[in-house]
């Protein structure tokens, strides 16, 4: 039998990798962050223990990674959904709806995700972290901005900030509320992207 290519192998690599991302979101989504463990989610993902601390150097780094990813696809997903559109006002809409919307659907999940970005460990720039924010500075690039580069990490703020206000403990914000300050931010029509039922607060 014939090794492997060098591109086979990527591509083993990179989906073993995705399958750890995938079942780390799912069992974290499931049973919380501390009763979640490596073993489980190499089991989860059909991979080897050691496998796991091969591609991340601890748990929470591969949650955030797992986290980042969701945000990419979730992202990505909405924003060249039918009708597909270059407009970058429909497109800002349709990012700043996914992510709050990725609050609300997920948000033990999400929860869990912003209280260790506020850990030790900090914010991980990894693969996943770097498609999303090539992603939402597209979007940015699209809808017209004058300063990318200035614009780019205050959007960043802002949407990190909503999601904090979506799932605050004891005190959260109305998601629809959030979005209306966001889409006033950003001269956008209240119709654009997907408007929450029950109409502007």
């Amino acid at each position: 039998m014939s090794p492997r290519s060098a591109s086979v192998n990527a591509e083993l690599r990179r989906r073993s990798r995705e399958r750890l991302l995938q079942a780390t979101v799912d069992l974290v989504a499931e049973r919380g962050y501390e009763a979640t463990t490596l073993a489980d989610i190499a089991d989860r993902a059909g991979s080897a223990r050691g496998l796991v601390s091969y591609y991340f150097p601890g748990k929470r780094q591969l949650l955030q990674s797992a986290v980042h990813r969701l945000m990419h696809m979730t992202l990505a997903s909405a924003l060249e959904r039918e009708p597909r559109t270059e407009d970058g006002r429909e497109r800002l809409a349709r990012a700043i709806d996914a992510v709050l919307g990725l609050a609300v659907e997920r948000p033990l999940l999400m929860r869990t995700h912003m209280a260790g970005i506020l850990q030790a460990e900090g914010f991980v720039r990894c693969p996943e972290q770097q498609r999303l924010a090539a992603l939402l500075r597209d979007t940015l690039a699209r809808y017209g901005t004058p300063d990318l580069d200035a614009d780019y990490p205050l959007l960043r703020a802002l949407l990190m900030g909503a999601v904090f206000a979506v799932l605050l403990p004891g005190a959260p914000m109305s998601p629809a509320r959030l979005r209306a300050e966001l889409f006033q931010r950003y001269g956008l029509d209240w119709e654009l992207g997907s408007p929450p039922e029950g109409g502007r607060p």
